[in-house]
């Protein structure tokens, strides 16, 4: 006879999922990592093929053929229509009895705080923020791009990058070093030079994000242009989270602002204490940190949430990720 799953906890971003199975007691039975889940690119069907080969791994080395629960934290679950969508891909493959798809950003969020209530900023390659308290409310948004509203995001701060550089080098815009450490950077002489190899794909797509990291250390260098960008990230990240505050009614309660994803667990002091002086304006109760917890600690947490477990439950899955 297998052992006992209490969760099968599932946190799927676009470059990688993380499995875990999770005891009744909290004890980690098994992880399995996988590639990442790409229903808008590779379509649902291929996406939950290679989801379930994850899912599979992992209770195949546990033990036991299903769990309890599973609470799935996915990338692109971004409107509730996604979530119910996923939910019944999820559901008709009987990991278990009962499922929880939400946004793979309240993972990070739980992961960050001691129980489900704060806020998370999520900026990697683009960003998000989301919200809860324990009676289940919570506050979201579409993070779909800039016709949703959004700004910002790695892949955003790569373009601005390069667009204030290519102006730059041409005469429309403000000096910056931008316009030629980023040259400098793919290895090519000038900025006419990179927009060459850019658009003729001599510098393949993918490396664009590039540009983020030669931003920030542009911008730590004194650079005013890169300043300005990444003050603007900054202003951008209090918004959503002063917002989620409002709408969840903590605006005036102490309550956690969880900073995560690659940009933000990256720390770069001129982001990080931009955000912290912006929110202490707009919200001083907030209480920012940056989380580096990997996200799957999140889905378990918010699994075991889902079925009432107890906190030494809690504490030792916590433990284990830690």
């Amino acid at each position: 006879m297998g052992l006992t799953a209490a969760v099968l906890a599932v946190d799927a971003g676009n470059s990688k999922t993380d499995v875990a199975v999770i005891a009744p007691d909290g004890t980690v039975l098994s992880t399995a990592r996988g590639g990442g889940f790409r229903p808008p690119a590779d379509g649902l069907d291929k996406a939950m093929e290679a989801l379930s080969r994850t899912v599979t791994e992992a209770l195949s080395t546990a033990g036991t053929p299903t769990a309890t629960h599973t609470s799935a934290c996915l990338a692109n679950a971004d409107l509730p229509v996604e979530e119910e969508e996923l939910t019944e891909a999820i559901a008709s493959h009987n990991w278990s009895s009962t499922t929880t798809v939400r946004n793979d950003t309240f993972a990070i969020l739980r992961a960050g705080v001691p129980e489900p209530r704060g806020v998370a900023v999520v900026c990697g390659a683009g960003i998000n923020c989301v919200g809860m308290r324990p009676d289940g409310r919570t506050a979201r948004f579409p993070a779909l791009g800039r016709f949703s509203g959004d700004w910002g995001g790695g892949w955003a701060l790569a373009e601005e990058a390069l667009y204030h550089a290519a102006r730059a080098a041409d005469g429309r815009g403000e000096p910056t070093a931008l316009s030629t450490t980023l040259p400098a950077h793919y290895g090519v002489p000038d900025m006419p030079a990179l927009i060459e190899a850019l658009h003729l794909h001599r510098i393949p797509h993918h490396r664009r994000h590039e540009a983020t990291p030669v931003l920030f250390t542009t911008a730590s260098q004194g650079d005013a242009v890169a300043r300005s960008v990444i003050d603007q990230q900054a202003t951008e990240i209090v918004a959503m989270a002063t917002v989620a505050l409002t709408r969840l009614d903590l605006l005036d309660e102490e309550t956690p602002v969880c900073l995560g994803g690659s940009v933000l667990a990256a720390d770069h002091p001129l982001l990080t204490e931009g955000i912290r002086t912006k929110l202490k304006a707009a919200a001083p109760a907030a209480v920012p940190h940056v989380v580096t917890e990997r996200p799957v600690l999140g889905a378990a947490l918010l699994g075991l949430d889902d079925i009432a477990a107890p906190p030494e439950a809690q504490e030792r899955v916590r433990a284990h990720f830690t």
